[in-house]
């Protein structure tokens, strides 16, 4: 099997690549990735890549299309991955996330490339904290990001068929340690807050609600879905990643953050205007098409796996909110060291 994985160097690749080799000890994976966090590095191992078979630097804007030859499966993680960064570069949101990925995708279908799995949001539900939303409630998409997402859903059902096989991976909010840890998603900032000072403080009134789900049952996903057949879903599937249980309000992770670690503070922002960006997901669909690649972390486990990550570091950075580990902090600074133009194009293109 030959697998080649978009925005490898990031936040999931690390943790996927690792995943799929234990999976398939045999497979051959590529990674293509434009090297934005490549430095964002949170392990006392080696460079996470040492386990890529071939990494390709390169812009998703403009890809070599030789690339696919032989590839059997896609695994397009590439994407401004949050909405501060697509509120700030909402055009390059939509030319990474929806843009480049249609042309991804039919280019893969041309090369002969069976499987095309895309990183999809839960986030594309908005504002849903009424009951837990299903893939065929309607969708209300109140960020760059998440339109992005509804539109590369919607052009991508276009192309599937028999023989290119789509999933559409909506996942639950991201948690969890990584290799390249990210603490600009809810439970990663929480314990991160915990373990540096002390203190969790929460930016809304906390009565959000959020579906979470770990970087390692992401990946299990991601495995399903390079294998699935259309009699398991069809020829075009988009499904909601996650698991009933993990439905939960802001305020509910962080006094679980506090019951795991003792001690700590929980201040709660009683002044912050309303988070319209609420929702419950239901996950009965991936249920019921993948039993065997069901989500194995709770809300404890999440919590005590980042914890023993961040210890394992050293990790005691009480400023962590302007660190290097804040996706659009690394952006911002290397425009600000004229390392990254507008476009958010390398200034020097030597090494791509």
């Amino acid at each position: 099997m030959k697998i080649l994985i978009t925005g490898n160097m990031g936040y999931i690749g690390p943790v996927l690549v690792n995943h799929l080799k234990k999976a398939y000890p045999k497979c051959t994976i590529i990674g293509f990735d434009m090297g934005y966090f490549a430095q964002c590095v949170t392990s006392n191992g080696p460079f996470p890549e040492v386990n890529v078979d071939q990494q390709v630097f390169g812009d998703v804007r403009n890809f070599p299309e030789k690339l696919l030859e032989g590839v059997d499966t896609v695994v397009n993680l590439a994407a401004i991955s949050n909405d501060p960064m697509g509120k700030k570069f909402e055009e390059f949101t939509l030319d990474v996330n929806y843009r480049s990925c249609i042309n991804l995708a039919k280019m893969a279908k041309k090369a002969g490339v069976k499987h095309f799995v895309f990183a999809s949001s839960c986030s594309m539900y908005g504002a849903a904290d009424d009951y837990p939303k299903t893939e065929e409630d309607t969708l209300n998409p109140l960020t760059a990001y998440a339109r992005s997402k509804v539109m590369s859903e919607n052009d991508l059902n276009n192309l599937a068929s028999e023989n290119f096989i789509i999933t559409c991976l909506r996942f639950a909010t991201a948690c969890g340690f990584s290799p390249r840890l990210r603490l600009d998603l809810v439970l990663n900032d929480f314990v991160a807050g915990a373990i540096s000072s002390g203190e969790i403080s929460i930016l809304s009134d906390g009565t959000p609600w959020r579906a979470m789900v770990h970087v390692k049952d992401m990946s299990r996903a991601i495995e399903w879905a390079s294998i699935r057949e259309t009699s398991n879903g069809g020829s075009f599937l988009a499904v909601n990643i996650g698991t009933n249980k993990w439905n939960h309000q802001v305020k509910t992770m962080a006094l679980a953050v506090q019951q795991q670690l003792p001690g700590i503070n929980v201040t709660i922002n009683q002044d912050a205007p309303a988070d319209k960006r609420s929702y419950k997901v239901n996950f009965d669909k991936f249920m019921e098409l993948a039993p065997d690649f069901q989500p194995q972390f709770d809300l404890e486990k999440a919590i005590i796996d980042l914890e023993l990550g961040m210890k394992s570091i050293g990790f005691n950075d009480a400023n962590f909110r302007d660190s290097n580990l804040i996706r659009l902090k690394v952006l911002n600074s290397f425009q600000d060291q004229g390392l990254l133009n507008e476009n958010l194009n390398w200034t020097d293109k030597s090494f791509l």
